[in-house]
């Protein structure tokens, strides 16, 4: 009896086990969801009693499949929050470099760029060599090869390519600079034409109709300063303060293979030193929080002022074609910073910091000049704005200020006119006291002469009168006889004219 009673409590444990087993195993089966929380529910609610070998097998394909069911939903999980993202968290502003980059390119880029020096310090064959192109050829050529020495601005616009990027480039030089006698404001010109490129600007961005604005201000100038060993020249120290404030200034050693390294080195320093003592500003290279620019900036201020040379001649030097200058003593490599700083000039001027020079110009010198040009302040320092008043009493002002004006002008002209009259009078009675002088000169010429004649009548007739008086009688018998002598021969004419006439 207890036996068969146990025996039954066994097979109705054995049925519910067997039946909890076929229950979990449908369920997970039939899931598709494969939440990580039904599944420790799961675990918890599967029998661990060892009653049948068939319980631990089920437990390991179990578990496996469970395994690479989560791997499954997991990257579900995964490509579904990608998905979600690309759709819902990708705006698209992230593209807009790419827009101006386009935009930059198509509309292209321009630069100007204005050398200064003396003649025959190789301004021409260094822009040359700096683009690589004959900007100034035997057709046209550089500043220092023309006849005319004269102190004028002239441009030269070239249109240069590299991998589908355009850049305008605009050379202005200054022929003549410092080569006359008397070199004193030799700087105006330069500084006109770079006020007279501001003015053109501040124009066209203030007409009420903008249209694509040509900017042609000076963006940098490259000041050539000859290779003396002595320091700065007074030339070079008043024009660069004439123009420091104006525009970008970048000074550079010319023909700088004529002097040794130490020699360069030693010219490098008292030039700084004395654009120090002068307070000139020249270009400072902008902060940057790269460590790497900031070392490449620290190399390129400490060539500051750059020793350059210019070469357009291709030289074979070890096998390798390379632009320089040949010398008995060897060859100066223009490319090579070993020999002179052309390189580092031209990777600041061109790859690194052409548009910080026009951003400068754009931002610092071109707001200076139009700060000043809009409060109405001149050349010299003087305020010409007009105040804020009524109309109507400025325009009395002004017609009282014309009316001045014109008062004064119409004094000075009397008074020009009165000094005028004045010398022509004098004039007049200069020229009639010379005409009264040449008169009276005139009539005591003629009296004297009268004069001398009346003496030499009296003269005369006292000498006939006494002639008459010592030979009276004979004279007058004379007389008679020759009166009587032609009566006789005219009686006889007239005869002899009878007489023919009757026959």
């Amino acid at each position: 009896m207890v036996s068969s009673c146990a025996r039954a409590v066994s097979l109705r444990v054995s049925v519910n086990h067997f039946t909890s087993t076929i229950a979990f195993f449908r369920e997970l089966f039939s899931r598709q969801d494969g939440h990580t929380s039904m599944t420790s529910n799961t675990l918890s609610n599967f029998p661990t009693t060892n009653t049948s070998g068939m319980t631990s097998s089920g437990k390991e394909i179990f578990l496996n499949k469970e395994k690479r069911n989560g791997t499954k939903e997991k990257d579900k999980e995964k490509e579904s929050s990608t998905s979600s993202n690309d759709v819902q968290g990708y705006v698209g502003f992230a593209n807009l470099p790419n827009q101006v980059y386009r935009k930059a390119v198509k509309r292209g880029f321009d630069f100007t760029l204005m050398v200064v020096g003396e003649s025959g310090l190789g301004k021409s064959t260094l822009i040359n060599s700096m683009f690589l192109t004959d900007i100034y050829s035997n057709e046209y050529p550089g500043p220092s090869h023309r006849v005319k020495k004269t102190i004028e601005v002239e441009t030269t616009k070239v249109l240069l390519k590299e991998n589908g990027v355009n850049l305008s480039l605009t050379i202005v030089d200054t022929p003549g600079f410092g080569d006359a006698v008397d070199n004193s404001n030799c700087w105006q010109p330069v500084i006109n034409y770079i006020e007279s490129k501001y003015q053109e600007y501040l124009n066209a961005e203030s007409m009420v109709h903008r249209g694509t604005i040509e900017d042609s201000r000076i963006q940098c100038c490259l000041y050539f300063i000859a290779p003396s060993g002595h320091g700065l020249k007074t030339l070079d120290i008043e024009f660069m303060k004439r123009i420091h404030d104006k525009v970008n200034i970048i000074p550079l050693i010319a023909k700088a293979d004529t002097m040794t390294s130490e020699e360069c080195a030693l010219f490098k320093r008292t030039i700084l030193n004395e654009i120090a003592q002068n307070k000139i500003k020249i270009y400072e290279f902008p902060d940057c929080d790269d460590e790497e620019e900031k070392k490449s900036h620290k190399l390129m201020k400490a060539r500051v002022p750059f020793a350059v040379v210019g070469s357009n001649t291709l030289i074979e030097v070890n096998g390798k074609k390379v632009r320089g200058r040949k010398y008995p003593w060897g060859i100066v490599e223009v490319e090579n910073l070993e020999h002179c700083d052309f390189i580092a000039l031209r990777n600041m001027l061109i790859r690194t910091h052409m548009q910080d020079l026009k951003d400068v110009t754009n931002n610092v010198h071109y707001e200076n000049y139009r700060c000043l040009k809009l409060a109405g302040v001149g050349a010299d320092g003087i305020s010409s704005a007009i105040p804020n008043k009524n109309p109507l009493s400025q325009l009395e002002e002004e017609k009282k200020d014309h009316e001045l004006k014109m008062e004064k002008m119409e004094k000075e002209m009397e008074q020009v006119f009165e000094v005028k009259v004045r010398e022509k009078m004098q004039k007049l009675k200069d020229s009639e006291k010379d005409l009264q002088c040449r008169h009276e000169q005139m009539i005591k010429t003629l009296q004297q002469q009268k004069n001398e004649i009346e003496e030499k009548r009296k003269q005369f007739e006292k000498d006939k009168a006494a002639f008459e008086n010592s030979n009276g009688d004979t004279a007058i018998h004379k007389i008679h006889v020759d009166s009587n002598s032609k009566e006789h021969l005219e009686y006889k004419e007239k005869k002899k004219e009878k007489k023919k006439g009757l026959f």
